[in-house]
């Protein structure tokens, strides 16, 4: 082996090992690789099982034919004899004899390619049945990632907040905005109080000045 070939081997067996690695890592990649290549396989029976459809009914229009051709010699042969047309009775003889021997070996093949149709038709029935469950399991593979990335990124929302202590800064902002209040209240009341006792002491005020007068 030459030194370009070990080489070139060592590229290969290094990339391979790579994708090996890549598929481990992420089995959709890979059952994806694996639908790929099941729906080739499955499109090139497809073409067969159309190209021996053809073929069938190419050894049915052929048989019809020959099978027709050696009737028709067989009543040509006849009348050819009793006309003492000897000759062209022989003649005619052979040939519908040629003409049964294709009909009879057209035959042999016609249900030779029927018996083939059908094993081709089971074949793609089973491939197209085994797509689908390649199809479904993938789906099924695509829910569970679909599920274990929301729980991950979950945890990963509630380790956030567990490590940060969220919940202890919501308490400070509560007692604070409670001591707002509490510092809102306590001035309007003293305000109040103030306002109130202002107007009693004129109150008084009037009132005295008017006992005295």
């Amino acid at each position: 082996m030459s030194i370009f070939s070990r080489i070139k081997n060592a590229i290969s067996a290094d990339f391979h090992e790579v994708l090996d690695q890549k598929e481990q890592k992420n089995p959709i990649a890979l059952l994806n690789h694996y639908l790929r290549q099941s729906e080739q396989e499955v499109e090139k029976v497809r073409k067969l099982v159309e190209r021996q459809y053809r073929l069938k009914e190419e050894f049915t229009r052929e048989h019809r034919k020959a099978q027709e051709l050696a009737e028709r010699r067989a009543k040509q042969a006849e009348v050819a004899s009793k006309a003492g047309e000897m000759e062209l009775h022989h003649y005619i003889v052979e040939e519908q004899a040629q003409q049964e021997q294709r009909a009879a070996r057209l035959k042999d093949s016609l249900q030779q390619a029927s018996q083939q149709l059908t094993a081709l038709e089971r074949k793609y029935d089973e491939m197209k049945n085994k797509l689908k469950d390649m199809y479904i399991k993938r789906m099924e593979l695509m829910g569970r990632e679909n599920i274990a990335r929301a729980q991950h990124r979950m945890n990963q929302v509630l380790d956030t907040v567990d490590e940060t202590n969220h919940f202890s800064k919501f308490e400070e902002i509560e007692n604070y905005l409670e001591r707002v209040e509490h510092q809102v209240n306590s001035s309007y009341y003293r305000n109040t109080i103030d306002s109130r006792i202002a107007q009693l002491e004129k109150e008084i005020q009037k009132g005295e000045s008017h006992s005295l007068s």
